[in-house]
């Protein structure tokens, strides 16, 4: 009996170690990326600040609820956290193909044929427990498993990149309703200003002082200020829709007494090296993964070349007479079996060239969505650099244009300069101010955006 027992566990033992020690194809390992030394328009810190929640650095509390009303209720988040669940289930189902599968069997029967026809009629009852394994001999069921684990990965990264670029839409929806507000009150301060000199102006045309081309450059420049009110009203109207949607709410007005130029700038960001994208960055990795889960397929098809083998096994009891089924002596069989292709014409073997195809095709794809990050990476700092460098310009201009208006006013009501002049002070300071509002919006933008590039604000 014992002797029995040491060449079961040894004909275990020697299957175990087959099974671990044989796996077809190879083992993954990440393709070259020549990543830059650094980035353009960076200070050279390697370092990098990755903290989770990056956009507080804005201290702005609606901001803050805005971007967690969104992460907790955006259907968009909502519909593929449910499919990063569906693949952790499809992981579990893939490991347990590797085990043995348990269960029963019952079966009754009467008639003159059981495989063989004879004379008499007979009754035939069976109930029992069967067991089956594949063995994993060539790696075939590992190979899956790394490939199913490899595209839950992928969906976890594909989560976290949808939540980092959900987190971008809301914070740059909300500056554009903030910078919209913005240019709605410029044009509104403008037209007050622009309806009060027409008044003026008519009455100075109405008692022959001036000309009438004066009185509808007046006209004119009041209608400019009152087109843009309601332009600016819709556009903010829109952005709130957009929000309210990313929201997982209904279109409504977002109420906020925060101004554009309240809000804070975020101090220099570290941005690091360009070679730690590769392990920062969820789509990145997400496009990695890919790749990981084809590396494995090919293992299989190679595997699907090679026989499988199983084995079978019942435990219970078989009668002629129901009554005896559970009292007569127990019924039992072991079997093996192999099965294998012979001639299949090289549908193997070309589905084996087809998974590596689709490999060399991941490999680039990789590849290219790593140079895609080092150059937003790099177009970022760029933006950032260049939108300073307009914003004191534009500033200056504000400054300048204002203090024109007033020394034209004064000069025209001295009769020293033409209205022509006055007009054209105004315009250039409404002019300034709409475009410091869309400059400072930009390069709030424009930091959100760099923190996205950066992989930064993901779990």
């Amino acid at each position: 009996m014992m002797r029995n027992i040491y060449k079961t566990l040894l004909l275990f033992a020697v299957i175990i170690v087959s099974m671990a020690s044989c796996k077809m194809g190879k083992n993954y390992s990440r393709p070259e990326v020549e990543a830059p030394e650094s980035f353009r328009f960076s200070e050279g810190d390697t370092t990098f600040n990755d903290a989770i929640k990056w956009w507080t650095v804005f201290d702005d509390p609606i901001l803050d609820t805005l971007i967690s009303t969104a992460l907790k209720n955006n259907y968009d988040v909502l519909a593929t956290a449910e499919k990063v669940e569906a693949a952790m289930y499809q992981l579990n189902i893939q490991k347990a193909e590797m085990l043995p599968k348990f269960g029963v069997t019952g079966q009754a029967q009467r008639g003159n044929f059981n495989f063989v026809q004879s004379e008499s009629i007979s009754n035939n009852f069976v109930i029992g427990a069967q067991a089956s394994w594949e063995l994993d001999f060539w790696g075939k069921f590992r190979r899956l498993n790394e490939a199913s684990r490899a595209q839950y990965l992928a969906t976890e990264y594909g989560l976290s990149s949808l939540k980092l670029s959900l987190v971008t839409a809301v914070a740059t929806s909300y500056f554009q309703i903030l910078e919209y507000k913005e240019k709605q009150f410029i044009s509104e301060s403008t037209y007050a200003i622009r309806d009060s000199s027409l008044n003026l102006i008519q009455q100075r045309f109405d008692a022959g002082i001036i000309p009438e081309i004066d009185l509808n450059h007046a006209q004119i420049q009041r209608a400019i200020a009152a087109t843009s009110i309601p332009l600016y009203k819709r556009l903010a109207a829109h952005s709130e829709s957009t929000l309210s949607i990313l929201l997982g709410e209904n279109p409504r007005e977002l109420l906020t007494n925060v101004e554009l130029q309240d809000i804070s700038y975020v101090p220099e960001i570290p941005v690091g090296i360009p070679a730690d994208l590769l392990e920062r960055r969820p789509d990145v990795l997400l496009a990695e993964q890919e790749l990981v889960a084809q590396n494995a397929m090919i293992g299989v098809a190679q595997a699907n070349r090679f026989p499988s083998f199983s084995l079978t096994g019942m435990f219970g009891g078989a009668s002629d007479d129901l009554s005896t089924l559970t009292s007569g002596g127990a019924a039992w069989n072991v079997g093996g079996s192999l099965l294998g292709p012979l001639f299949h014409w090289n549908q193997n073997a070309n589905r084996v060239k087809a998974e590596r195809s689709k490999k060399e095709a991941a490999i680039y794809n990789y590849q290219n969505v790593a140079l895609k990050a080092f150059k937003e990476v790099a177009d970022l700092l760029i933006e950032i650099a260049t939108l300073k460098e307009e914003e004191a310009a534009i500033q200056e201009h504000v400054t300048a244009s204002l203090s024109a208006t007033f020394l034209s006013s004064e000069r025209y009501d001295k009769g020293i300069a033409s209205y022509i002049e006055y007009l054209e002070s105004q315009r250039q300071a409404f002019d300034a101010q709409i475009g410091l509002a869309e400059n400072r919006q930009k390069l709030l933008s424009a930091y959100i955006k760099l923190y996205q590039a950066l992989g930064g604000g993901w779990e």
